[in-house]
């Protein structure tokens, strides 16, 4: 698909222990390699930086609660320069979602790093459903909480001033190419993508990237047409049942509790009410 590189970015800053963390992407499912396991873009982001350390402490399936209790103190350890954070997908997964508590243990996890003297680089995520179809109900559940995802991970971003990768304006992020067989984990040239993004984004808050990312793919395990058909089968059926049952679940609870609410209170015209507030100011405007 691109055959370009990443050229090395110098800047004021040797990066001398590189962290990473997150979950399954961040792990490196989808770039399999000879052998068996993952590689993924924290090899390859450690490659470009070159840090004298490197600590990859993602592991599939984790969610934000479980970086701030186990991954945030390990990373804590190793006195990172440089923190990648990609976390926050299967919170939007399970029927507990909660973006009120997420947006506090994100800025704990960055406000932690960033204390620690780490530049952070977090993500903004894409649209799901143009990589992955699934149902339409349970689309525009997933878009409604991915977007409550994205506020709060630009929020916290704003915050405490680390670099944030937009995976919807990443060139490329919604190709075929850039996706595995499963279409949830980037290929071996999404994740190299991601490395590029990543690396990026480090060069910009002043960090020394002295080595390329190439796009181009190379020491991965190629993927054929019957793979995909067997990873249908075996894994991605049985996950989006699993997926659209738990949210389904939610969405009728959901549901009944609203009724039962209109039910118990019927709408009342209330005796008092309160004079409707000026706008609130908007900075920058518009």
């Amino acid at each position: 698909m691109q055959d370009a590189t990443t050229a090395g970015r110098p800047g004021s800053r040797r990066v001398r222990s590189l962290a990473v963390l997150g979950d399954s992407v961040a792990a490196g499912m989808g770039d399999p390699v000879a052998g068996g396991g993952w590689r993924g873009f924290a090899p390859l982001l450690a490659e470009a930086v070159e840090p004298a350390r490197f600590t990859n402490l993602a592991s599939s399936g984790a969610r934000v609660a479980d970086v701030r209790r186990a991954q945030l103190p390990a990373a804590l350890r190793a006195r990172p320069d440089a923190a990648v954070l990609m976390i926050g997908m299967n919170d939007t997964m399970r029927s507990d979602f909660d973006a009120a508590l997420l947006r506090q243990q994100l800025d704990h996890v960055v406000c932690s790093l960033v204390g620690a003297g780490a530049a952070v680089v977090t993500i903004r995520y894409h649209d799901h459903a143009r990589v992955f179809p699934v149902p339409g109900p349970l689309r525009r559940l997933l878009t409604r909480r991915i977007e409550a995802l994205n506020r709060v991970l630009t929020s916290v971003a704003e915050s405490h001033g680390t670099a944030i990768v937009d995976l919807d304006r990443l060139p490329g992020a919604y190709h075929p190419d850039a996706w595995s067989v499963d279409r949830l984990h980037p290929s071996e040239l999404g994740h190299r993508m991601l490395a590029a993004a990543f690396a990026e984004g480090l060069a910009g808050q002043g960090l020394a990237v002295p080595s390329q990312v190439a796009l181009t793919c190379s020491g991965g395990v190629p993927v054929s047409r019957l793979d995909h058909v067997r990873w249908l089968l075996i894994k991605g059926v049985p996950w989006l049942a699993g997926r659209a049952g738990d949210l389904t679940r939610y969405s009728l609870i959901s549901l009944l509790r609203a009724l039962f609410r209109r039910r118990r209170h019927p709408s009342i015209a209330p005796a008092h009410v309160c004079p409707a507030s000026d706008s609130p100011q908007v900075w920058p405007a518009g």
